[in-house]
């Protein structure tokens, strides 16, 4: 199970049910996919045919929605 945490443009930001404890997201489009930890800070931990400018761009989505991704794993992962 993968659940969707938000849908932005052409990017799809999710996370698998079964996999590493530490938080993170998984970004994914047409052109590429990464995977960004969140903790203890924001950074990129895989990338697959993003450019360094794409990468830079969803970094900051990210930053900017960290609480909302953070509250959907917490409320995920408890249940």
């Amino acid at each position: 199970m993968s659940p969707t945490v938000f849908i932005f443009r052409q990017y799809r930001f999710f996370f698998f049910s079964r996999e590493e404890p530490r938080r993170h997201v998984h970004v994914r489009s047409p052109d590429g996919e990464a995977k960004f930890w969140l903790e203890p800070v924001i950074e990129l931990a895989i990338n697959h045919r993003f450019p360094q400018r794409e990468l830079k761009e969803l970094e900051l989505i990210i930053e900017d929605k960290a609480d909302e991704i953070r509250k959907h794993w917490d409320d995920h992962f408890r249940t």
